[in-house]
């Protein structure tokens, strides 16, 4: 049984406690879930209600993962943490520590960011940037997982990083059974920049959305650029730019990373040989796969689909 202590904090985003507790709570065999705060003190949170923590910090220090919620917790505005809170997420045994949103300036008033990459939202970079300029901030992504430290940018990134984590834990089967449980997206293309302050660009009749369908549905065919556009009836120069705009990669590299994720899939769930899962994920060869995976995710087909069989 892996334990989640989720720390709240004054202020904390009501929307990023629930939406975590209730993910990582789908799966109670694998995940025990437990809400603390300093002194197991009611947390007012952002949602106009306050909760009621059955924990105090104590329970950091057996945690097999920390998460953080996003929150307005001034102290961390100000580039510190009460005596207490530091000194228990800097000497808690947790082998993964996370941070939803702004959860990031604790972690960072804390020190566990310092020479990491991390993201938060974008909406803070700046001061966050003022009170932490040793974190390497990236506000263009939804999460970064940099290893046994993980941050992801607002409110609904939350989501997508607690899908990683479980994705990550127990595969892609179990991920993907969480997120229709809870009517979300398995898997979000893009950064973040396509979320900050500006107009959402619409293409009502001019969408590149039916052309990744049809891709989809042909990865392991030769797809080309042409043939894509060709889909929506658009030139390539058209296509490329519009497709850029909606999902925040260039064709090439969604194109590569549905083939990753389609490898991937067949690698936890089937038994297939190497270079079939490389055909059907329109690799071509095994030695494209690997090359691919390595790239992507550091690790071999075979180490890849071991690992996760393991688990």
């Amino acid at each position: 049984m892996h334990r989640i202590a989720v720390l709240a904090l004054e202020k904390s985003v009501a929307f990023d406690i629930g939406s975590s507790t209730h993910m990582f709570g789908r799966l109670e065999d694998r995940y025990e879930v437990v809400v603390c705060s300093p002194d197991r003190r009611p947390i007012p949170t952002t949602g106009g209600f306050t909760i009621a923590p059955e924990h105090g910090l104590e329970v950091l220090q057996d945690a097999d993962t920390v998460l953080v919620p996003g929150t307005h917790y001034q102290p961390a505005r100000e580039g510190r943490l009460e005596p207490a809170v530091l000194e228990a997420l800097t000497t808690t045994n947790a082998r993964r520590i996370m941070s939803i949103c702004t959860g990031a300036f604790v972690l960072a008033a804390a020190g566990l960011l310092d020479g990491r990459p991390a993201t938060t939202h974008w909406r803070t970079t700046d001061q966050f940037r003022a009170l932490y300029p040793e974190v390497r901030l990236n506000p263009d992504v939804l999460f970064i997982d940099d290893g046994d430290v993980l941050t992801s940018a607002g409110v609904a990134a939350g989501i997508d990083l607690c899908l990683h984590v479980i994705r990550s834990d127990h595969g892609s089967e179990v991920a993907n059974w969480v997120a229709r449980y809870c009517v979300v997206p398995a898997w979000r293309q893009g950064g973040q920049s396509q979320f900050v302050d500006r107009p959402v660009p619409s293409y009502p009749d001019t969408s590149t959305a039916l052309a990744r369908e049809w891709a989809l549905e042909r990865l392991q065919e030769p797809l080309d650029l042409a043939a894509m556009a060709g889909q929506v009836r658009m030139s390539v120069r058209t296509f490329t730019r519009r497709f850029r705009a909606e999902t925040g990669m260039s064709p090439g590299q969604w194109l590569t990373q549905q083939r990753v994720d389609r490898a991937r899939h067949l690698l936890e769930s089937t038994d297939l040989p190497i270079d079939q899962v490389a055909n059907h994920a329109g690799f071509g060869t095994g030695a494209a796969l690997r090359q691919q995976l390595a790239a992507s995710i550091g690790v071999s087909p075979s180490a890849y689909r071991q690992a996760f069989r393991s688990a």
